[in-house]
């Protein structure tokens, strides 16, 4: 019997453990519990932290979706916490992280899920952890209750399109389903899926980027506006995700902007509640998006105008002399970050930034490039929308 005591929490949630052979990740284990690792392939706990809790989800033990809901919600909170604190100190900047706002809201609005076939019966789920091997579900309690029968749903496509991956989004007007799959959706077939179709009451199908089935085009409210959602459109993952976030956005506006740059803007997160009260220019590279963007935009009343252009602020970044224009700089860049354009916004004369990531590393880097071109970081708060898991939303706010 070897034991072990878990030494500290990786960026990803898992344990550390040292032992004679080197450092094992080990997952779903808390800081100070003693560890047999049997045979290096499963692990059982021989002393328990007394900050460990029952898991609410009976899936937990092997689904790889989730990580902490083993964990007491206190420390929890101050363990994401400190990923933005520590993420900032790597890059010598020193800053008081606020604590972490609960974004889960009545939970995820978009769930994927793979669909395979398990002992000749179609079945949904996720993936086990650090495993290829499929966690079939009958219900995952961490997503909206309009997607409560998302396996079900899901599974029904097996026997129609083989293994697949499901994407089912809750819009404001229904379930919006894409479907991945190496089948294609050929004439044969068309019955089925209309059948699928009817039988759970889709909003709309989708098979590999093609509309097989629409009884409206699904949509997502955001601020005033009613904006129609593209086809696997980026979207936050909660709606108390996105109204946080929001909020957060708002509460930085300098006091006498007039005209603000929304960068990286998608379909317009932030882009309809700036425009209640300033002038917009929205900036993405997802042309559906923008699209969507600027239907939604005609169709809503009481807003300021915005100015939605399709644009890489990768490879194009606003230039010192566009940002000339701006009086504030709103940007929510991918993982990747935006290097490029805050190094332009470092040397432009925009006095106020505001930045919101969804990765504190690329977040960190980000600000420091800004704080060497003579930013402050005003203020920076963490936003958990994908709660029981390691990934942490970040908004910073940085002022000349």
């Amino acid at each position: 019997m070897t034991h072990a005591i878990v030494v500290r929490l990786g960026q990803k949630g898992d344990g550390i453990v040292e032992t004679a052979s080197g450092t094992v990740q080990v997952p779903k284990v808390l800081v100070g519990e003693v560890l047999d690792l049997g045979d290096g392939r499963r692990h059982s706990i021989v002393q328990p932290s007394p900050d460990r809790v029952m898991p609410f989800c009976p899936h937990y033990d092997n689904c790889g979706g989730c990580k902490f809901q083993h964990w007491r919600e206190a420390p929890y909170r101050s363990w994401k916490q400190g990923l933005v604190a520590t993420a900032l100190a790597v890059q010598g900047i020193e800053a008081r992280v606020a604590e972490l706002v609960d974004a889960h809201g009545a939970g995820r609005r978009r769930v994927s899920l793979h669909v395979r076939l398990i002992e000749g019966v179609w079945q949904a789920g996720f993936m086990e952890q650090k495993s290829h091997n499929l966690c079939a579900i009958e219900h995952c309690p961490v997503v909206d209750p309009a997607l409560v029968n998302a396996p079900a749903i899901a599974a029904s496509f097996g026997p129609v399109l083989g293994p697949c991956d499901v994407a089912l989004t809750s819009a404001a007007n229904g379930i919006d389903v894409s479907v991945r799959a190496e089948r294609k959706a050929v004439e044969k077939r068309f019955a089925a899926l209309t059948e699928i179709f009817h039988l759970h009451g889709l909003l709309r199908l989708s098979v590999n980027g093609d509309t097989y089935g629409m009884k409206g085009q699904p949509v997502v409210k955001v601020g005033l506006a009613e904006v129609p959602l593209p086809l696997q459109s980026f979207l936050q993952a909660t709606s108390a995700g996105e109204e946080a976030l929001a909020k957060l956005v708002m509460a930085s506006s300098p006091k006498k902007a007039k005209h603000v740059a929304d960068l990286f803007s998608g379909l317009g997160t932030f882009a309809f509640h700036l425009a209640e009260e300033l002038k917009v220019t929205a900036i993405d590279s997802d042309k559906p998006a923008i699209e969507a963007l600027q239907k939604g935009m005609r169709a809503a009343q009481g807003l300021k105008p915005i100015k939605a252009e399709v644009r890489n602020l990768f490879n194009a970044p606003l230039t010192v002399m566009e940002l000339k224009d701006f009086d504030w700089v709103v940007m929510d860049p991918p993982r990747a970050g935006a290097e490029a354009q805050s190094r332009l916004l470092a040397k432009s004369p925009v006095k106020h930034v505001t930045s919101v990531s969804c990765d504190v590393q690329t977040f960190a880097r980000d600000a420091r490039i800004l704080i060497d071109g003579g930013l402050v970081l005003k203020a920076v708060t963490p936003v958990d929308q994908f709660k029981w898991t390691a990934h942490v939303e970040v908004v910073g706010v940085f002022a000349r």
